[in-house]
């Protein structure tokens, strides 16, 4: 009966554990990702795309989504024309003239993740003379994952912390309980030996 008492409150502990540990898991199991990116994180063209577009892993929301584009100057070159379908993302493009460092700036809502916010470069070489965008993004402009430098996913990055955070907080514990589980185990031998014993 003692035995069983002393096992009960570590079948609670780890119950409730199990349960809060799943409850903090859930979320972290669908965060949302950039997972492509046209024109490609650091692509190098020659030729103006017409759009870009951001598609990320989880489905996203129709409105409050954002999609911009800066050429090197900082001068905003994308027409406003943002269309979301499903999980990407797509914005009309001015014709480019400037070679140089484009950036996209992209916020993306999701209905079960928090936005993710971020931004990437592509280089752009303007030819001597400028040319009309042309019907699709130019065949150097291929969709490529986007790594950790791609996208600033900084939800996700709390998310672990916590999580670490969370099971170092779990283990003490689980150590500071079996501690206190041996030290009345050893208690009740050492009652239970001197009770044996004859006087």
């Amino acid at each position: 009966m003692r035995k069983l008492l002393l096992r009960l409150p570590a079948r609670i502990c780890a119950s409730i554990l199990l349960s809060g540990a799943s409850l903090i898991l859930a979320p972290l199991a669908q965060a949302n990702s950039v997972l492509a990116t046209v024109p490609a994180v650091g692509a190098v063209l020659s030729q103006a795309p017409n759009a870009v577009s951001v598609t990320a892993a989880s489905s996203l929301l129709p409105d409050g989504d954002s999609l911009s584009v800066t050429d090197p100057n900082g001068v905003q070159v994308d027409d406003g024309s943002l269309t979301v379908s499903d999980t990407s993302v797509v914005v009309g493009l001015k014709p480019l003239k400037a070679t140089g460092i484009y950036t996209v700036n992209y916020t993306l809502l999701s209905a079960t993740d928090a936005p993710l916010t971020g931004s990437y470069t592509f280089l752009f070489n303007a030819p001597s003379s400028v040319t009309s965008p042309s019907s699709g993004p130019s065949p150097t402009a291929t969709a490529r994952t986007v790594g950790k430098k791609g996208s600033s996913n900084s939800s996700a990055n709390v998310a672990i912390w916590v999580f670490l955070g969370l099971a170092t907080i779990v283990a003490f514990f689980l150590i500071w309980y079996a501690r206190m589980i041996w030290v009345q185990y050893r208690k009740g031998r050492k009652r239970a030996a001197r009770d044996r014993s004859p006087k």
